[in-house]
């Protein structure tokens, strides 16, 4: 029943807009800023452009990446619920945490798209797919940066290991284990 009246809400509202939530959706799009390091990502050398299958890394970052946005979405909810008598800890926690999940998507999104960027997809192509009119938008060194590291790409020499290149190593190493992924119970 609520569901029904959500939708008759949403309807009169696009009757008196002419939005719907779609496009009022790509507006916000529209007006994200670029990075302010946005930059496009090298085009790969011949024997990692055009790869025929998604790499098990980029599987491994998407996985773990929702995963810990989850958990922030997650305390945002829960903060939300708690802390309605304080509201002075009510909008600090579920900002933070609502400003963390952005983060990880914001990182997620700019190494994908550098990833795109290295295999050589078209910059039309990849505008489309990231909803945007910029492809470069997400990418930046910290993205960048977390490609190499999931792609086992070294550190110049002499160079300190960047933070991102590091978490991206690691998810590599580590993985995500398939089997484990289907058989636990999804968090409620």
């Amino acid at each position: 029943m609520a569901s029904h009246a959500r939708k008759n809400a949403a309807r009169r509202q696009e009757d008196l807009t002419g939005v719907n939530r779609r496009a009022a959706l790509q507006d916000i799009r529209n007006t994200f800023p670029p990075m302010a390091q946005a930059r496009s990502a090298a085009r790969g050398s011949s024997s990692e452009a055009g790869a025929t299958v998604v790499p098990a890394e980029l599987i491994a970052l998407v996985q773990d990446f929702v995963r810990w946005g989850q958990r922030h979405l997650d305390d945002a909810v829960r903060a939300s619920r708690q802390h309605v008598e304080r509201p002075g800890d009510w909008h600090r926690l579920v900002l933070y945490a609502l400003t963390d999940a952005l983060a990880y998507n914001f990182l997620l999104v700019g190494t994908l798209a550098g990833y795109l960027q290295e295999q050589g997809l078209d910059a039309d192509l990849l505008r489309r797919h990231l909803q945007c009119s910029d492809p470069d938008r997400y990418v930046n060194q910290e993205a960048l940066d977390l490609l190499a590291g999931l792609m086992g790409r070294p550190v110049n020499a002499g160079q300190r290991e960047p933070t991102w290149h590091f978490v991206g190593r690691q998810i590599a190493q580590c993985g995500v284990d398939q089997s484990e992924e289907r058989s636990q119970p999804r968090p409620e």
